[in-house]
């Protein structure tokens, strides 16, 4: 088991400058999507060239195909698993978080609005504008515009988080059948991650700067915020203990959001209790996914401090809590899984400096790695 040590402030605490955000004004978006192709109305985001590259044989998507958002360009890449990318389209500046639903269509956050793209003809088809004011369209890791996001069950809404540089952020609820935001629900800081409860009762945003989950009912979009910091909340907006992503347990709906490699909060969404369980990385975590039965993968960023932590890795954690820990080259930021459960995939963009153009390909079984060049600065990750 290993040790729970509470870090000093000096060696995971961000200096100053690094958490510095310039506040600007800027002018609030519209919320009806514009079709590509079409002329932007008065008060919605331009759209950006449809940018359609190597659509597969018949318009269908290659079963296995990964899509990848380029956070360091305005594209997302399809990538073969085997030998890389395929091709991109243009969705928007900055694209973060992605969800796929059963009909194809990617639901991408960008610092502009929520793109649209149908993964079998590849081409952007809307663009859906955010209701909150974000500022000035920008990029990198402090730009306003959409972080999280996901979609509900019967895949008529999506839920995206937006993040308002300087201030609290939002979560605005697109419908996907009008294309237009309907609601926007206050939520914390910098929201990172955005899941759904499987009956899809729930929405839960993880606030980065903010130590907590907003808790979303579905149906009377009620917010409430569950802190979530086994670390405490020392260093405020400099510290680095705080959550990042989140990932929905299958077997009874708790929320499962790893630390440091060392600690594993558990919470209960409906009492808002956390328990707390070992990890072993020891390593600043950032984005995880859990599979059908149950098991979490969770992504090792590398050390804060270089004399105390380990580097980059990414933890395989069983239902019982058993780990395997699988060491990385160079930070990662998100993982997905293949449909058989034998490849995470681990994307290498990450949100801090230290990132690459590519992903790792990890086999399960063997603790094989391989480098693969796909995309520019890849963030988000699906199996499509």
């Amino acid at each position: 088991m290993p040790k729970f040590r509470r870090p000093s402030r000096a060696a995971r605490v961000l200096v100053p400058g690094a958490v510095a955000v310039v506040l600007l004004a800027g002018c609030a978006r519209g919320s009806a999507a514009t079709p590509v192709g079409a002329s932007p109305a008065a008060g919605s985001a331009t759209p950006g060239s449809p940018a359609t590259v190597t659509p597969d044989p018949g318009g269908t998507v290659a079963p296995g195909t990964l899509l990848v958002t380029d956070f360091g360009s305005d594209t997302v890449t399809f990538v073969d698993p085997a030998r890389g990318a395929t091709g991109s389209v243009e969705v928007g500046t900055a694209p973060y978080g992605l969800a796929v639903g059963e009909d194809g269509r990617a639901w991408v956050a960008t610092a502009e609005g929520v793109a649209v793209v149908d993964t079998a003809s590849r081409e952007r088809l809307a663009l859906v504008p955010y209701r909150t004011d974000t500022g000035p369209v920008t990029t990198g890791e402090y730009r306003g515009g959409g972080m999280g996001i996901a979609l509900a069950p019967d895949g008529r809404r999506a839920y995206v988080g937006v993040n308002v540089p300087g201030g609290n952020g939002a979560l605005e609820v697109v419908d996907t059948a009008a294309l237009k935001v309907t609601d926007v629900v206050p939520v914390g800081r910098r929201p990172f991650d955005v899941d759904v409860s499987r009956d899809g009762s729930e929405v839960y945003a993880t606030d980065h700067d903010s130590f907590d989950v907003t808790v979303v009912a579905a149906g009377t979009l009620e917010p409430r915020r569950i802190e979530v910091a086994p670390y405490g909340t020392e260093g405020g907006l400099g510290s680095w203990l705080k959550p990042h992503y989140t990932a929905v347990r299958p077997s009874d709906g708790k929320l499962l959001l790893p630390f440091e490699g060392e600690r594993l909060a558990v919470v209960d969404p409906r009492t808002g209790r956390t328990a707390i369980e070992p990890m072993t990385a020891n390593t600043h975590q950032h984005g995880t996914t859990v599979t059908a039965d149950g098991t979490l993968l969770t992504v090792g960023t590398g050390p804060i401090d270089p004399d105390a932590d380990e580097g980059p890795s990414l933890t395989v954690r069983t239902p019982g809590g058993a780990e395997r820990v699988y060491p990385l080259e160079g930070p990662h930021e998100s993982v997905a899984v293949s449909r058989d459960g034998r490849t995470a995939y681990v994307t290498g963009g990450f949100t801090r400096d230290g990132y690459w153009d590519g992903l790792t390909v990890v086999d399960l079984g063997t603790g094989d790695t391989r480098r693969l060049p796909a995309g520019s600065r890849p963030l988000g990750i699906a199996v499509l």
